[in-house]
């Protein structure tokens, strides 16, 4: 438990994010709550407690909000100990239907903002030997059919991370991920509610049902904890043994 470290989450508003500051603020943290939709936010932080959280609302794609949030956080609590870069978006669609705009969607908000955040929170995270925590994906591990512009972003922080932690691993900075597969968030809910689909990912996923958001935030909490201090570079699958399988079915 620790009582004076302080974790800044993007996309806290639910699933993941949610789930995770919730965790943080049990393990001691002051959290810093970060999203688009201000009520999401403020609905977390009545729930862990106002005196032990901090909302700022903003899309992490705009370096201006970004900074603004970190010089928050620093203001607020005079140190930054744990980044979790959770925010993210998802649009579907072969490369022909899919957009520019829907591209650029993906992009900034899965790729470009874990950059923007990291890069802003790095020089606080290096005063105290903190760490990152992005959430990335099975689909950044590899392709999904009609998903094409999400695995490439999802692809973008896998790299990232294993970059990041080379570089800054010497300055006393680990940088970790996690990669869920189907986790039963906000984000998935129209998946979660077609069972046909919620069937198909059964039978790929060896512990055949979808993840849960604290499942997810159990392994978040581990890699950004002391009992990870020699872990970096890492992206572990939560993802109920979905990428242990090579891709042939099930027989039998």
């Amino acid at each position: 438990m620790s009582h004076d470290k302080v974790a800044v989450v993007t996309g806290a508003g639910s699933g993941i994010g949610a789930a995770t500051a919730k965790r943080f603020a049990r393990d001691g943290f002051k959290v810093v709550l970060n999203g688009r939709t201000e009520s999401k936010l403020s609905a977390v932080a009545e729930e862990i407690g106002v005196e032990n959280s901090l909302v700022v609302t903003g899309d992490v794609s705009s370096e201006a909000v970004v900074e603004n949030m970190i010089a928050q956080t620093i203001k607020t609590y005079g140190r930054l100990d744990v980044v979790v870069n959770n925010a993210g978006v998802f649009v579907g669609g072969t490369i022909d239907k899919l957009s520019a705009a829907d591209w650029d969607k993906q992009m900034n908000i899965n790729a470009k903002g874990p950059f923007l955040v990291t890069k802003a929170a790095l020089p606080h995270l290096v005063k105290t030997k903190g760490s990152v925590v992005n959430v990335s994906s099975v689909s950044g591990l590899g392709g999904d059919w009609g998903a094409f512009a999400y695995d490439a972003s999802k692809g973008a922080v896998t790299l990232m991370t294993k970059a990041l932690a080379l570089d800054f691993a010497p300055q006393g900075v680990r940088i970790n991920a996690v990669a869920p597969s189907l986790t039963d968030t906000e984000m998935a809910e129209a998946v979660m509610e077609n069972d046909e689909v919620v069937s198909a990912f059964a039978n790929r996923i060896a512990m055949g049902r979808a993840g849960k958001s604290e499942e997810v935030a159990d392994v978040i909490a581990f890699l950004a904890s002391e009992d990870a201090r020699f872990v970096t570079g890492t992206i572990v699958p939560v993802d109920g043994g979905l990428s242990a399988s090579n891709g042939q079915p099930k027989l039998g």
